[in-house]
């Protein structure tokens, strides 16, 4: 049987794991974002650059198709990220809210500190 004070330490070690989750699905979503956003600026760019603006003419140039691809490959990748991004969000306060339950359910010493199973005195005392 774990401890009180190992159990505490397990559940922060989730939460913090979670919330690192969270930050790693955020910055993963705005970094496809900015690609995406600089993938439209170079085909905006090569569409001025050839005259030509529509997607179904023979000329339309094939760098500005391919990518135009992978801009929407990407936002659909971004889209998939925040769904996975909720549900993490989710387990992130659940665990975060368990383990704030789980620490102020500890009995404290005077001193404010998470009281053990036995209260030892201090061995220079």
């Amino acid at each position: 049987m774990k401890t009180p004070d190992s159990a505490i330490r397990a559940l922060r070690f989730e939460a913090d794991e979670k919330a690192r989750r969270v930050a790693d699905l955020e910055q993963m979503i705005r970094e496809f974002e900015q690609v995406a956003a600089d993938l439209e600026r170079q085909i905006k760019a090569e569409e001025d650059r050839t005259g030509v603006r529509d997607t179904s003419h023979f000329a339309y140039s094939t760098f500005a198709r391919s990518a135009a691809q992978r801009r929407e490959n990407l936002l659909a990748s971004a889209d998939g990220l925040r769904g996975r991004l909720d549900a993490a969000i989710r387990e992130r306060d659940e665990a975060t809210e368990h383990m704030t339950r789980a620490s102020a359910s500890e009995p404290r010493t005077s001193n404010g500190r998470v009281r053990g199973r036995q209260e030892r005195p201090h061995p220079l005392r």
